[in-house]
């Protein structure tokens, strides 16, 4: 298995069949155990570049990039205004949380992908960055 090094000297492992460039949205979901909250048409073929953790919307709009994948344990309708501003490409809630009525139904509105899953946002990102996902202080547009 190639290994490739991240930018804090980290090895990071990638499988041959893997795309270098990101992972697919259907991909993440079974690394993570994801289950949806907002099922769009075609997401699973939706390349996701980096991903980011948090829970201030204020750091994901000064550090995240295009087509990313926040993992987030907010579960209100500022998310998703943030996701649109930012160009966020889905979102996964942590923890077993689940977004509102009207969360869902504004993400459905912007074309967000929601999913969901029982991890902590810490092993969520750690399991991705494992794959060769890279986090924002490392993704450089390609």
């Amino acid at each position: 298995m190639p290994s490739v090094q991240g930018s804090r000297g980290f090895l990071m492992h990638r499988r041959e069949e893997e795309d270098p460039l990101g992972i697919k949205f259907g991909n993440i979901k079974k690394i993570i155990n994801g289950k949806n909250m907002l099922e769009l048409k075609d997401q699973d073929e939706i390349e996701i570049s980096m991903a980011c953790g948090s829970d201030l919307m204020s750091d994901v709009l000064a550090f995240i990039k295009k087509n990313s994948l926040l993992f987030t344990g907010l579960t209100n309708p500022q998310v998703i205004r943030t996701a649109e501003v930012a160009d966020i490409a889905a979102i996964c809630f942590v923890r077993g949380k689940k977004p509102d009525l009207e969360t869902i139904k504004l993400a459905r509105q912007k074309g967000i992908p929601l999913i969901s899953t029982d991890l902590p946002m810490y092993e969520s990102c750690g399991r991705l960055y494992e794959k060769g996902l890279p986090g924002c202080s490392e993704y450089k547009a390609r």
